[in-house]
């Protein structure tokens, strides 16, 4: 997912400090293919948590890494942000926070229900509406049609789907399409990175009450620690700097494109990482989306513009 906000300089450094290697160097499709590798990895990392730390513990993890990663790359811009900023600025904000909470929260407790893959399908039907309700085109009536046949293909699915399941994800498709509106309506009123790095900090004291909780003293625990940190680093640090140098140097229509592979590249991480074997008819679905997405994009960018 793109980041909300356009960095500023002190943060494209930060970024580019963190790299190991110089991402010029790399085309800017790779790295985006990277950015979703490296966020199937971390729910799947995460997955195999879920034996010893509850999902929801799992994502306030999450969050609380992110949040701190974000802060400290906005900090230059977070300063005397409450004289320069309004009420309904950090309500904005604040709403973006509420929506990346239900997000993640309903992601988290979808996948430890359902494979990874299915997860993620169902999850993209939440921006695949929001592309096409944008665009009205009778066209892209079909590919939410194609998209919905997918949808209806697994959760007619056999014993890898349930609907507690399917329902967590299909919030989550929701909070992904609150997440696309907020997350453009703080990025025009906060500078950098500092909307996102608010929006984080929300959306972690969102999560904090259910998080502590579920976790109880097993957050307490070093080993999980940090492993639920690498989670954030793999689900959000990571995609994040990939995403911000391969937005520079490509156009956000391929951006888009791009993003549509992400329900197979999570499925393809749930058989290698947790071992999900999908069926044919499985497959069958999340191909169904895929091309849904594919065509919505395509024809979003050949619409004639007014």
């Amino acid at each position: 997912m793109a980041p909300a906000d356009v960095p500023q300089p002190y943060e494209r450094r930060f970024f580019r400090r963190v790299s190991l290697f110089s991402l010029g160097a790399v085309p800017p499709p790779a790295l985006i293919l990277l950015g979703i590798v490296s966020v199937q990895v971390g729910a799947g990392v995460a997955k195999h948590l879920f034996d010893r730390l509850p999902p929801s513990a799992v994502v306030l993890l999450r969050l609380l890494t992110s949040s701190i990663v974000l802060c400290l790359v906005s900090r230059k811009a977070l300063r005397g942000i409450l004289r320069t900023h309004t009420r309904r600025d950090f309500a904005v904000a604040a709403g973006f926070g509420l929506s990346l909470a239900l997000m993640n929260f309903s992601f988290y407790q979808s996948f430890s229900r359902i494979p990874l893959g299915i997860a993620v399908t169902i999850e993209f039907f939440g921006p695949l509406v929001v592309s096409i309700a944008a665009s009205r085109r009778l066209l892209d009536l079909a590919w939410a049609g194609l998209a919905l046949a997918g949808v209806v293909l697994l959760a007619k699915g056999g014993g890898n789907v349930n609907l507690v399941g399917i329902g967590f994800a299909l919030l989550a498709g929701a909070g992904w399409a609150a997440y696309i509106y907020l997350s453009a309506a703080t990025g025009r009123r906060f500078a950098g990175s500092s909307g996102l790095a608010l929006a984080s900090v929300v959306g972690t004291f969102a999560v904090l009450p259910v998080g502590i909780m579920a976790g109880g003293s097993a957050l307490i625990d070093p080993q999980l620690l940090l492993i639920g940190a690498g989670v954030g680093v793999l689900s959000s640090v990571i995609p994040y700097t990939l995403e911000l140098e391969a937005l520079r140097r490509m156009p956000a229509r391929v951006f888009g494109i791009l993003m549509s592979l992400e329900p197979a590249v999570a499925a393809l991480v749930g058989v290698v990482v947790l071992g999900e074997v999908l069926s044919l008819r499985e497959w069958a679905a999340i191909s169904c989306v895929i091309f849904a997405c594919l065509g919505a994009t395509r024809s979003a960018n050949q619409a004639p513009e007014v």
